[in-house]
């Protein structure tokens, strides 16, 4: 009995004693883990810290100025996406002249797919305008005229309707279709003076409709704005219909 006992006492003992050492073991592995830890966030932020932009530095300064020069060229090409890594990548090489791609390969690459780019934003942008219009065609206080353009009275006017020959003083706020202002004289606080013809078709044809007094809201088609070529340094894209609230205040002699 005392045997069993004793024999008792021992397993117990030797169980308690490893589950102290594994306890210990784990306790120790914690510690090292929390310090490799420490130090793997210690890493990262060196790295960041090295990549964070100093303007004060002229080197850094020019080659952010660049850079921002560059983005917003290839934003007004339709281009909104690089592999960041790819691109410093290749400024790097030809830095040091161990370019990857002959320069006429790279220039006809990058032509190619901006043009397709181009290509599918126009038409996006063109079937766009079409469906809006179509739509906005179909409403009771919409005017549509055979060119296309459509327009709403806001405001009726009873003096003279300009001609091709006049130069006219307006006051205008200029939209995208989702109602982005592009530009306005109404918000600069003053009104802006140009001949009928010196405008888009649009306009033109609009003008020689509006008496003197009156306040109309365009809606312009493509094709009677700026077409393929936008404008505005591309604040109006390609092929974009365009939406304007235009107050004829007077006829310039």
């Amino acid at each position: 009995m005392n045997r069993i006992f004793i024999v008792m006492i021992a397993t117990l003992f030797i169980t308690i004693s490893g589950f102290s050492q594994k306890k210990k073991d784990l306790i120790d592995q914690v510690t090292q883990l929390k310090s490799k830890t420490a130090e793997m966030q210690a890493k990262l932020d060196k790295m960041q810290a090295e990549k964070e932009i100093n303007l004060e530095d002229e080197l850094q300064k020019f080659s952010y100025a660049f850079g921002v020069g560059m983005g917003n060229n290839l934003k007004n090409m339709g281009i909104d996406s690089l592999s960041y890594d790819s691109f410093a990548a290749a400024m790097r090489d030809v830095m040091l002249e161990q370019e990857k791609m002959p320069l006429s390969e790279a220039q006809n690459l990058v032509q190619t797919t901006i043009a397709a780019k181009q290509e599918a934003v126009a038409k996006e942008k063109s079937a766009e305008g079409e469906r809006f219009l179509a739509e906005n065609g179909r409403k009771a206080n919409i005017t549509t005229t055979e060119s296309g353009l459509q327009y709403e009275i806001l405001t009726a006017g009873n003096g003279p309707i300009p001609i091709s020959a006049d130069k006219v003083k307006v006051h205008y706020t200029g939209m995208l279709l989702d109602g982005k202002v592009f530009d306005s004289s109404v918000e600069r606080g003053e009104p802006i003076s140009f001949d009928v013809i010196g405008v888009i078709k649009g306009w033109t044809e609009a003008l020689q409709l509006m008496p003197v007094g009156s306040k109309w809201k365009l809606f312009i088609p493509q094709d009677l704005a700026y077409g393929p070529r936008g404008a505005g340094g591309g604040e109006i894209p390609p092929y974009a219909a365009l939406i304007f609230e235009v107050e004829l205040l007077g006829i310039e002699k």
